[in-house]
């Protein structure tokens, strides 16, 4: 019998207050902020952030409990815009929406900081001891941050996605006990890599998945990923694959599953995390119910239950809404 899971790709938006807080703050820390050492104030406030997002979940009824990444205002760039070998460049269009983050531009080999291990020990401290809940991870997948970095270090592509692969295995080598880890890949469909760089890109997700015994997650979103990405993914050794079934044409990723196959478990993005329209639980419940009707008998170990893309796109309320959704949607599958 397949086992639902209520979560989220992470990345919450801030609670109102603190947007006030840290703006007044981080106008007179700018350096401190680009080079990921904040003052005790910024570290104070986010601090009540995380416990706050941690809440907001507890709250909701989710199985998988993320940070929230708060801090992580250059989207999923952020872990490398910290690290030892980056500089941090100017403002540029996050894919092709109206959000935005400071480019990194990768000037040597990048060192890994374990600013997400900390972030990650934080949560897990706040977390009950609770067989109910679980804690999740998140980080960028290889592909996707070597897309959204500049390489200056003077190697050529390939060599410069392997670095990159390197960087995020040990990040992930120094993360905490985790149940699960969401490695978010929306370049495999925003950007989707082309013939012999997706197999290279299979490899680095490989070598990143590899890093920890926790299961994995490759989520992908904005779509459905192209077929030949799709099939060389596979390849990789990872415990699901994120499908986005809200942005484009749905079939599309089922045709993929049913031509191609799965790993044992799946994701599935059924609310829409750009949208302040709250889904239903009848709704989210039935999305999931399509999907698995389109598949052969035997159906997933797991369904991780999930938005398509990262929350931080909504106002806090309608955040807060969607985290309920998603619970009393895997309720109404149970």
């Amino acid at each position: 019998m397949t086992e639902r899971v209520a979560t989220t790709p992470g990345l919450f938006p801030l609670p109102d207050w603190a947007k006030e807080t840290l703006s007044d703050l981080k106008g007179h820390q700018k350096g401190d902020l680009l080079s990921g050492n904040e003052g005790p104030e910024i570290v104070s406030t986010y601090a009540d952030v995380r416990s706050e997002l941690i809440d907001d979940q507890l709250d909701a009824g989710l199985d998988r409990i993320v940070e929230g990444q708060a801090r992580w205002d250059d989207m999923i760039a952020h872990p490398l815009t910290v690290a030892d070998g980056v500089e941090t460049g100017g403002i540029v269009r996050y894919y092709d929406n109206n959000n935005f983050y400071r480019d990194p531009r990768v000037v040597s080999e990048p060192t890994a900081s374990g600013d997400v291990a900390e972030e990650l020990a934080s949560a897990s401290d706040q977390l009950p001891a609770d067989d109910d809940v679980a804690l999740q991870a998140v980080l960028p997948g290889p592909y996707s941050l070597s897309e959204l970095a500049t390489n200056e270090t003077g190697a050529d592509a390939e060599a410069f996605r392997e670095s990159i692969a390197a960087f995020l295995a040990a990040e992930v080598e120094a993360l905490g006990d985790h149940e699960t880890l969401f490695l978010l890949e929306p370049s495999l469909v925003e950007q989707p890599p082309e013939d012999g760089v997706d197999a290279q890109a299979s490899d680095a997700i490989d070598r990143v998945a590899s890093a920890t015994d926790a299961d994995v997650v490759v989520h992908t979103y904005w779509g459905a990923i192209p077929e030949k990405p799709y099939a060389h993914l596979l390849d990789a050794d990872i415990d699901a694959v994120g499908l986005d079934l809200v942005t484009g044409d749905r079939d599309d990723s089922v045709y993929n599953v049913q031509e191609y196959g799965a790993p044992d478990s799946v994701a599935l993005g059924v609310v829409d995390g750009q949208n302040t329209l709250v889904e239903e639980p009848e709704t989210i419940a039935e999305r999931v119910g399509w999907f698995e009707e389109q598949l052969p008998v035997g159906g997933f170990e797991t369904t991780y239950v999930t938005s398509n893309t990262e929350l931080f796109y909504l106002p806090e309320n309608k955040y807060q809404a969607k985290l309920n959704a998603l619970a009393a949607g895997v309720e109404v599958l149970s």
